[in-house]
């Protein structure tokens, strides 16, 4: 009786099974690691700083509410309605205008239309800072080009208010706008109006009923993130207002630099965190919306 031989496939397979591949996790700890030192360090300094007060005396630290208490009176509270103002305005603004702009060039047949509209929309959406302020100022300052040639200033015109940053942050948010909701434009299916069409509905009809309830989670999602860009910019507000406009991160530089109290490092912590908790406020509407958009245009 002689012994079975091995099958030809039975090795093969078994040095597949040996040869197992490594855990898929393994490839984003490197973005883990650089997560958690970029952003969670700076939170828990944050978190830490804005609960803790340091007695000037012995050097104690103790652990009290009473910075966040501050940050939520007086002149910090309103830095931070301020803040909140110019942001939801300037969204509004910037959402109403970047819309039927995206809308123009995703129907338009010119490719390198569209192409030069989503470059510009690009550049523009990042450009901002001092450089920003100093444009406008040149253009449209007391002093500027058009103040001077169109007489702005003999009716009331007025750059450096509360109107005059939201025109400049208009300036960086339409086209941040047109760069967020084109893709939601693009996914609109050309069925979905020839048949509202077909059964007598107008044009106004089809974008009431059919094109704008699919695309108001996108359109909530880009009114978010324009408002989340607004209340984060600093620079461009600083180098033109200054503190003419109250706004919640001119008060934490303040604060952190001593220009008006000594001591209030602290406080400025506490303002950080209330910025982040109304920022993670606003992912919090931002991302199931685009969960839900995108189950819409995908379908």
């Amino acid at each position: 009786m002689t012994a079975a031989l091995p099958r030809a496939d039975v090795a093969p397979v078994a040095s597949v099974k040996r040869r197992r591949r490594a855990p898929g996790w393994l490839a984003v700890v490197p973005l883990l690691v650089f997560t958690a030192v970029a952003f969670g360090l700076p939170a828990l300094a944050i978190v830490n700083g804005a609960f803790s007060v340091d007695d000037a005396t012995t050097g104690a630290t103790t652990y009290t509410g009473a910075n966040m208490t501050t940050s939520l009176q007086g002149p910090y509270l309103t830095a931070l309605l301020g803040s909140v103002k110019l942001s939801a305005i300037s969204a509004a603004l910037g959402a109403l205008f970047g819309l039927p702009l995206a809308q123009a060039v995703v129907s338009s047949r010119s490719r390198w239309l569209r192409e030069a509209v989503l470059t510009a929309s690009g550049v523009l959406a990042n450009f901002g800072g001092v450089p920003l302020a100093f444009a406008f100022v040149a253009t449209l300052g007391n002093a500027g080009v058009l103040t001077a040639h169109l007489g702005l200033k003999d009716t009331g015109w007025d750059l450096y208010s509360f109107w005059g940053l939201v025109l400049v942050y208009l300036y960086f948010l339409i086209p941040l706008m047109v760069l967020t909701i084109t893709p939601a434009l693009d996914g609109l299916r050309a069925q979905w109006r020839e048949a509202a069409l077909n059964n007598g509905a107008t044009g106004v009809q089809y974008w009431r009923h059919v094109a704008l309830p699919v695309l108001a989670p996108s359109l909530l999602g880009g009114l978010v993130l324009l408002f989340g860009s607004a209340f984060a910019a600093y620079a461009t507000a600083a180098a033109m207002v200054g503190s003419a406009v109250p706004l919640v991160t001119l008060q934490i530089a303040d604060a952190l630099s001593g220009n008006v109290l000594v001591g209030q490092e602290n406080v400025a912590l506490a303002l950080s965190l209330d910025m982040v908790l109304v920022a993670g406020l606003v992912m919090a509407v931002y991302l199931p919306l685009q969960r839900r958009s995108a189950r819409w245009l995908d379908a």
